[in-house]
Order: C-alpha cells, then structure tokens, then sequence
C-alpha cells in the first residue's frame, strides 16, 4: 500500500500511539508484541492491520508460508484482540487509516515521524 502522509498526521499519530502506551501499558505491550511478530514472519502490516479490526484479510494473507504459522500468528493477533481495551486500539487505527498500517507499526517500533515522511512502500 502506498500512503503519502504529512508531518502533522504522523506526529498526531504518534501522540495518540504514546497515550495508548502510558494510559494502557499492557494492550501497547501485546501490540508491540504482534508488530515485532509480524515483522520477525515478514508478514505485510496490512494483513495485520486487517486482522485486528476484522477487516478482510484473504488479499493480504501470506503464501506459501506453513498453516501452523499462520494458526500461530492469529493466536497471537487473537490474544491482542481478547485484551478488554481492545478497542481504544481499534479506534485508534481507524482514526488514523489514512497514515496506514505500516507506517503505524513503524510508530509503534520507535522510528520518528520525519523519518516516514512522504510516500513509501511498506509491505
């Protein structure tokens, strides 16, 4: 997906992404968790963004990769989604849908927001 964001929408992003940090450490843990996952399996973001807000995943869905890993990623996107706060995240990312999910992931990983400016191709 490519998303072209401004300086302002990823530094309101990132704002939001520290709140959700400070006010609910736990569900930013089992996010942090599912973003390193997803980029350890280098799975796309947008499969993950997609499984979370239970979004239609099937286009993003990785090939060829073994059913028990898939099985275990959902598990692990599946614990995220059973957290009781799960849709202050929820909110979050659909506020948000225009920066995309990668870029979002990025934020959650630590990069800066000058560093994700303009447009970008993250799977």
């Amino acid at each position: 997906m490519v998303t072209l964001s401004s300086v302002d929408e990823l530094q309101t992003t990132e704002e939001a992404l520290e709140k959700i940090k400070d006010s609910y450490p736990e569900l930013f843990k089992k996010l942090l968790h599912v973003v390193g996952l997803t980029r350890a399996f280098q799975f796309k973001y947008q499969y993950m963004g997609c499984l979370i807000m239970d979004e239609d995943a099937s286009e993003f869905t990785p090939e060829f990769v073994m059913p028990s890993v898939i099985s275990l990623y959902k598990e692990e996107v599946q614990k995220l989604k059973d957290d009781q706060n799960i849709h202050i995240l929820q909110k979050t990312f659909a506020d948000y849908e225009t920066i995309g999910y990668a870029k979002i992931s990025m934020l959650v990983l630590g990069q800066s927001p000058e560093s994700l400016l303009g447009a970008s191709y993250i799977k």
